[in-house]
């Protein structure tokens, strides 16, 4: 058993044996746990953290009872599939569970809407990941390039895997790389535009790392960008489209979720920039013939991050208030109005050649 392995089964025992001491001693049995919410998360100018606001889920309790019951139930159900070494995902974890406590009508878990915020609860009470609790997320996201790694005793060379790239799973804390032969890495959006990118041999020419998120980062995708960058000085360049949500899978990737404020340490990559695709751009580009006009809920959502402490950098202000001025926006679909390969020989070479980057 490896040490981070122990490490967060030695988590799970202390809080066991916490609430054990505190039955002997007669005292009503407490867990605390951070407090996610909005009122909760502060910006520290590298990530978004929690604050100190702490919960108490008492275990004699009306309104925490249950609460309390399913909270160690996923504990104790977690730190058997630590000691047995094997995963599962939240789907399996929730019918592993579910079922009606003796001598009455009532579930231990009813929906999978219950289950799931237990995982984080225990997540920010323990300060692990959910990976090291050996629960499997969303597997969404592929890679290609110059790079070998050893995945549970198997070698994957990410340049030798045709057109579909390296499948990026949920957990890739054990990940080994064996080789990185790369300059910097290239974040992607949108599956379209990988596969533009990818039959090119953009990552091939370009010496890089190829990586699409395909829609909202996964915490998978966004914990492998964390350690590619972190532990081979990579620089980190994110591609998505020209509106508020583009825009905001960015600010994901760099500086984490507010959601997963938590483990915002873990996921984002404060050294991440911005190489497109902006409203800027569109002037620059030409790309005046192939913009969309905004929905009232774009705009809306332009407002928002006109406000978050993160967008306020004045090269952001500017983008999203032209935005809002123009009431347009494009996708990175747009660049192929110039020609198919406009993407690959024109638009990114040449904002990466004048380091042509949003903070």
């Amino acid at each position: 058993m490896n040490t981070k392995k122990k490490e967060v089964i030695s988590k799970l025992e202390r809080l066991g044996r916490k609430l054990l001491e505190e039955i002997k001693r007669g005292e009503n049995p407490h867990i605390d746990i951070p407090v996610r919410a909005l009122s909760n998360v502060i910006f520290s100018g590298q990530n978004l953290q929690l604050g100190e606001k702490v919960a108490k889920r008492y275990f004699f309790h009306l309104a925490h009872a249950k609460k309390f019951m399913q909270t160690l139930l996923v504990a104790s159900f977690c730190k058997q599939l630590l000691e047995e070494g094997i995963h599962t995902s939240l789907r399996d974890m929730f019918y592993n569970l579910k079922r009606t406590l003796p001598n009455s009508k009532e579930n231990t878990f009813d929906e999978q809407r219950e289950s799931d915020p237990i995982v984080v609860d225990l997540e920010v009470t323990l300060d692990v990941l959910r990976e090291q609790l050996h629960l499997s997320a969303d597997v969404r996201g592929r890679v290609v390039g110059e790079v070998v790694i050893e995945d549970r005793g198997d070698i994957i060379d990410w340049s030798r895997l045709g057109s579909g790239g390296w499948a990026i799973p949920s957990n890739v804390e054990d990940v080994v790389f064996k080789e990185v032969n790369a300059e910097f890495i290239l974040v992607v959006e949108k599956n379209a535009a990988f596969e533009r990118l990818h039959e090119d041999k953009f990552w091939k020419k370009h010496k890089c790392i190829l990586l699409t998120t395909q829609g909202q980062a996964a915490r998978g995708a966004r914990r492998l960008i964390q350690r590619l960058a972190q532990e081979f000085n990579l620089p980190v360049y994110v591609f998505t489209d020209s509106d508020p949500y583009g825009w905001y899978i960015y600010s994901v990737i760099k500086y984490g979720s507010m959601s997963l404020a938590h483990i915002s340490d873990r996921l984002g990559t404060p050294s991440a920039r911005f190489i497109g695709l902006t409203i800027t751009d569109i002037d620059k580009f030409d790309l005046h013939n192939w913009t969309i006009k905004a929905k009232e809920v774009d705009i809306k959502r332009a407002k928002e991050l006109l406000n978050y402490e993160w967008f306020q950098h004045k090269e952001w202000q500017r983008e999203l208030k032209l935005m809002i001025q123009r009431g347009i926006k494009a996708e990175l679909e747009a660049l192929s109005g110039r020609g198919l390969r406009f993407v690959t020989e024109t638009y990114l070479p040449t904002k990466i050649e004048n380091k042509d980057f949003l903070p």
